[in-house]
């Protein structure tokens, strides 16, 4: 009796817990499934990283990429030796050698490399503008920069049932090498690399750290779909 007392508050508890997960659109506990912790190794398009650039005063930059994959399209368009050069100014305007202005540096390319999801977030397709704000803003991106990336990826997120999200490291830095002279202060690379999914998953959650502006400050977002 003792025993299916405690199997039937077990049974409950589980009942609750599976309850609030739902409700909270992201997995930090059981779950039916788990996500798969590695994706193989394959070329995926990283789509629109850009690259923002804010020195304490005017100052020339060069900025090298260096891609494992296939470069794609970059705006504006880098010198013939493929690096970009411009004066860049505390307020991140950018400036070419003829006087256009821009906002940022653009680029698009297929990487090859096998991203970790390992942590990472499991949102509802309908919680993603929430999620995205609330954990962009949590890493240390401005408002401008944070609006640009959700704008850019919530027509692709929104309306699938579930998304997979995992902000990535490593696998995204070592693919896409960023060479910036004079060497920023300090450096925020922002890459998410995400799966739509039928239906929810366990993920161990991933821990996003603030970002602190010092000095000359270098930002890029970017992501890639993973299918």
């Amino acid at each position: 009796m003792k025993r299916k007392r405690m199997l039937l508050i077990a049974a409950a508890a589980l009942l609750i817990a599976a309850a609030v997960w739902g409700i909270a659109g992201r997995m930090s506990g059981n779950g039916a499934q788990t996500a798969q912790t590695t994706q193989d190794r394959e070329e995926t398009t990283a789509a629109k990283p850009v690259i923002y650039l804010y020195p304490s005063a005017e100052t020339p930059v060069s900025v090298k990429l260096t891609l494992s994959g296939t470069p794609g399209t970059r705006y504006p368009a880098p010198d013939a030796d493929g690096v970009w050069r411009v004066t860049a100014q505390p307020d991140g305007t950018l400036t070419d050698a003829a006087g256009r202005e821009y906002s940022y540096l653009f680029w698009d390319g297929v990487l090859d490399t096998a991203y970790d999801f390992t942590k990472g977030f499991c949102v509802r397709g309908a919680d993603t503008a929430a999620f995205l704000q609330e954990t962009l803003a949590a890493m240390g991106l401005l408002p401008r920069e944070y609006n640009e990336m959700i704008v850019y990826w919530l027509p692709q997120m929104e309306n699938n049932a579930w998304n997979l999200i995992s902000f990535q490291t490593d696998a995204y830095t070592e693919a896409a090498a960023l060479e910036i002279e004079p060497a920023p202060d300090s450096l925020l690379r922002v890459f998410m690399a995400w799966k739509a999914l039928p239906e929810p998953v366990w993920i161990e959650p991933q821990t996003v750290s603030p970002f602190v502006r010092e000095g000359f400050a270098a930002v890029e977002w970017g992501g890639a779909q993973v299918r």
